[in-house]
């Protein structure tokens, strides 16, 4: 039986890789709509304590965003929920690859991973505050948050693999290593990034929220703690304004690279 060519495998790669999750486009009609909307509001109760307008909120980050300390904690916070989100893609995609491959493997993280899901994330906090440090906790609490996500989504992606494919690939006795480029590479990416793009926003709430909890020194979630003592609710408005633009950059920086290194695996076939 001949081995199938690299030219000629070359019209079954990709094949879902166009296949995203569709997403509605922001409209900034819509969003000056909501704007409008709680600025009337916050006119209406006319307590700045309760319900601070949008202008007040976007004064109060220019100013924080002049002092040194604003940077140094959003450093501090962004270094470790990415550091979390991104060892949780990788441990998430091996765990994914295993237990597609064994049966046990698979039948061993089951349970795990529903306990991972199923639990608050503020049980989670507590209990990780008894082994980790305040200082790294919002790591591990985005990688636990993270981590059941992607492998998931990985996981459906490979059993979602072309059987017609693979049975082509098995009669032209194509290797392991280019069934993993040619086949699941093309079907796993639409259900990674669909993960991913989820996973994100849920590792800064999860990470967040774990700061607010442990509280570690120069980090946002002190912030949004001090914020919520004190009653200052400016501040404690303006830092969820920047969580959320860092969010939004972070966002749009990884669909970058993964756009990128899409296009490079496309032009390697």
């Amino acid at each position: 039986m001949r081995r199938l060519s690299a030219d000629s495998f070359r019209e079954m790669i990709f094949i879902t890789a166009g296949k995203e999750m569709k997403r509605v486009k922001i409209k900034w009609w819509a969003v000056l709509f909501w704007l409008l909307v709680w600025q009337a509001a916050a006119m209406a109760i006319g307590q700045e304590i309760l319900l601070v307008s949008p202008i007040a909120v976007i004064r109060r980050l220019f100013v924080l965003a002049g002092e040194s300390v604003f940077w140094q904690s959003v450093g501090f916070s962004l270094l470790r929920i990415i550091a979390g989100f991104f060892g949780a893609l990788l441990c998430g995609t091996l765990f994914a690859g295993l237990s597609a491959r064994f049966l046990l493997v698979k039948q061993l993280l089951a349970p795990l991973m529903l306990t991972i899901k199923t639990i608050p994330v503020a049980s989670f906090v507590i209990l990780v505050l008894i082994w980790v440090s305040s200082k790294n906790l919002s790591v591990l609490i985005s990688f636990l948050m993270v981590l059941p996500i992607i492998y998931t989504n990985v996981l459906d992606g490979i059993e979602a693999a072309d059987s017609q494919l693979l049975e082509m690939a098995s009669v032209f006795k194509v290797p392991a290593g280019r069934r993993i480029r040619y086949i699941y590479v093309s079907e796993v990416l639409p259900f990674f990034k669909t993960g991913a793009l989820v996973a994100l926003g849920l590792c800064w709430k999860a990470g967040v929220a774990a700061e607010v909890i442990g509280i570690p020194k120069n980090s946002i979630g002190e912030h949004l703690y001090n914020a919520k003592v004190y009653l200052d609710t400016p501040d404690l408005f303006a830092w969820t304004l920047a969580i959320i633009i860092i969010s939004l950059v972070f966002e749009k920086i990884f669909l970058a690279l993964l756009n990128f290194v899409v296009k490079r695996l496309e032009r390697m076939v």
